[in-house]
Order: C-alpha cells, then structure tokens, then sequence
C-alpha cells in the first residue's frame, strides 16, 4: 500500500519540463513571504491602525481594482514584450513597493500606494501562467499549473504560518518579509532564463488560432463573470473570514495564521494526485462545476453552532476540497481556448476576473457584514456560488451541444 501510494506521487510529477519547475521553485521563494494581504484586514482594523472593517474593505477593493489594471497591461506586455521581461520586472518592483508600504501610516497614502502596488504586483500573473502554458502541452497542462499552484500553496502555508507570528510581535515585519521574497524570486528567475535558452513548446490548441482577440471570445466572456462571481466569494477567505475568526470565534492571530497555513498544506498533499487521476476523465466544467458547490458548502458550514476551533477547521477543509476539484481545471479551461499570439490576452482576462473579485468582494460583502451580520453574509454567499454552479452547468451543455453538432 505504501509502495503504491509513493509510486503514484512520483507518477503524478513526471512528465513536466525544466522550465515548469524553475517557474514553480520562483513561485514558491516569492508567494513564502505571502504576509501582507491575508494580514492586511488585521493590521488595519488593529489597534495600531485602528480602521473599521469598511475602510479596511475600501483598502483591499483598491488592491483588487489595481490588479484588473495590472492583468490588462501585463497581458498587453506579455504579447509584445515577452513573460519573461514582465515577470522580472513586476517581481522587482513590486518588492520594493511593499517595503514601503510597510513605513505609509496615513490612510489616504496607503489607500494610494495599494492601488500602485498591485498594478505591479498584479501585472506578473498573466505573464506567469503564459509561461507555464508555454512551457507544457495539452496532456499535462493541467497538472502544470497544479504544480504551479502546488508552490504557491506550499509558500501560503509557510508564508501565513510565520505571518501570524511575526504579526503578533510587529505588523511592519510582514512588509520586509514580502518584498524580499519577492526580489529573491527575480533573481532566481534572471539566474536560470538568462543563461539558458528555453524551448517554448508550440502550441496545439486550434481555437486559439480562430479567434484573435480573448475579448470577443463570447462563451469564454461568461466563463470569465462566472470565475468572478466565485472569486469574490472565494477571497472572503482572506478579508472577512479572518476578522469572524478573531472577533467571532474568538481565535487568536496565531491560530488564525495555522488555520490558513492548513489550507495550503492540504493542497500540496492532495492536489497533484487527484489533478493527475482525474485529468483528462471528464470535460473540465464538471470538476469546476463541483468545486463551486462544495465552496458554497464551505462557507455555509460557518453557520453551525460548536466549538470554534473545530468549526473553522471544518470551514478549511471543505473549502480547500473546493478550491481543488475548480481552480486547476479553470486555469486548463482558459489555456485550451488560447493560442501562441493572443495568449496574453487570455490570462490577462482571466487575471482581471481575480482583480475585479478583489475590488467588488471586499467592498461589497464587509458593507453587508456591517449592514446586516455576519450570518446574512454566509447566506448570501452560499446562494451566489449556487447561482454560479448553474451558470458553469450551462456552458458545459452548450460545449456538449457544439461537440455533438461537430460530430454530426
């Protein structure tokens, strides 16, 4: 049984290039300083700050609106310029950013600077995963990007774990530690691409030949709300989610910080596996499809009365089975209709659906926490995910319809 279970992790790691690995080893080094923005709500509504949930939510609506600005020029600079390049320079800039958002106190400054930051910060993502698309084929794409995922979970365990405890000595530790990360990234990204000439694998997607531009791309434009709509539930992880823990539940920074870091760790245990056992078996909208209604289960469990400790543990676990069986199959759902020349284009799309979760989620659902409760929130959020399902079970007909009339 051991053997067995060894053999098939090996298994589900073969078969990936040099370039997936070095991307993935870059990923990791930047996302273990991981520390300001699952912190960020915290250390504003703290009594450093001393901000109400509401400003704190205009602060991370602002991120989320300057990462929409940084994928759509990202994307745009990754069809002229390269991924590489951008990758370098949104790496290098960005950290210095957050060291120096690290020493703002004034309100309006941070509030000017997030924005500045993430349109930086922001910028590598469609640069990244064009990368990892450029550097696999169609039949480990997925797992590609899983191993991709892989690090930056493995970083968010490592990342949030320190964080909760270097933020319960001194917030401005968690700024230093974030932008050194993500200037080591650079660095080991300008060490191996620099010296090597990489083999970009040509691409086999047809579709992506078709259509030229993402933009007027109508079904992947609905699949694009969609993955907004489970965004902005998705990122109440790290906005509102923490503040019910510690005023709710009565968890501390620390335990706060160890749930999360579970999350990231359940991920780097399972997902590789299970990506490599189910990639390929089904049309992925049906994984997504699952992944949304288990997510909508996730955030509905936060109703039940119980110990807290084992109520936020539950959360985490359902909402990580969640995140596995739909984020990996959104990324290989988006690089199956994207092409060599407007692949930029694609993942800037698919970046911005992220952002735009960043800017609308966080402004919208803690003004309802504030509003209403709680409760009312978790409701909400449980239908909106239930809508979303719906919406992802439309397109997978519409594709089995397109599949049949082909074949006909």
């Amino acid at each position: 049984m051991l053997t067995r279970t060894i053999s098939l992790y090996r298994t589900s790691f073969t078969g990936l290039s040099r370039e997936s690995w070095i991307l993935s080893l870059a990923m990791f080094i930047n996302r273990s300083g991981t520390m300001v923005i699952p912190f960020m709500t915290l250390y504003l509504t703290g009594k450093e700050m001393g901000k109400s949930l509401s400003e704190a939510g205009i602060v991370m609506g602002l991120f989320g609106f300057g990462a929409v600005v940084g994928a759509f020029f990202g994307g745009r600079a990754t069809d002229k310029i390269g991924f590489y390049k951008v990758q370098l320079f949104t790496l290098f800039c960005g950290g210095i950013m957050f060291m120096v958002l690290g020493q703002i106190k004034s309100f309006p400054l941070i509030c000017v600077f997030t924005f500045l930051l993430s349109v930086v910060n922001e910028a590598f993502r469609p640069a990244n995963s064009a990368a990892i698309a450029g550097y696999s084929h169609s039949g480990n794409r997925t797992r590609s990007y899983s191993l991709n995922r892989l690090a930056i979970n493995l970083g968010w365990a490592f990342g949030t774990s320190v964080g909760g405890l270097l933020a319960s000595f001194n917030y401005e530790l968690l700024f230093w530690v974030d932008g050194f990360t993500n200037i080591t990234a650079a660095v080991v990204l300008f060490y191996y691409f620099n010296s090597k000439k990489s083999r970009i694998i040509p691409p086999a997607d047809p579709l992506g030949g078709e259509i030229t531009s993402a933009y007027r791309d109508k079904t992947y434009l609905l699949f694009i709300f969609l993955v907004s709509c489970f965004a902005m539930c998705f990122f109440q992880l790290f906005t509102t989610i923490p503040k019910y823990f510690r005023d709710n539940l009565h968890l501390t920074e620390k335990h706060i910080g160890f749930i999360m870091a579970f999350n990231g760790l359940l991920i780097v245990l399972v997902e590789m596996v299970l990506v490599y056992k189910l990639e390929g078996r089904r049309n992925n909208l049906v994984f997504i499809i699952y992944g949304t209604l288990v997510t909508a289960i996730a955030f509905l469990s936060l109703l039940l009365p119980g110990d807290p400790v084992l109520i936020s543990l539950v959360m985490i676990l359902l909402i990580t089975a969640g995140e596995i069986m739909s984020m990996p199959f959104m990324n290989a759902y988006w690089s199956s209709r994207s092409g060599e020349r407007n692949r930029g284009q694609y993942a800037a799309l698919y970046t911005i659906a992220w952002g735009t979760a960043q800017t609308l989620g966080p402004l919208l659902f803690s003004l309802l926490v504030d509003l209403t409760s709680f409760t009312w929130l978790f409701i909400f959020m449980g239908f909106l995910l239930g809508f979303t399902a719906l919406g992802f079970q439309r397109l997978y007909k519409a594709e089995r319809t397109d599949e049949n009339q082909v074949a006909l």
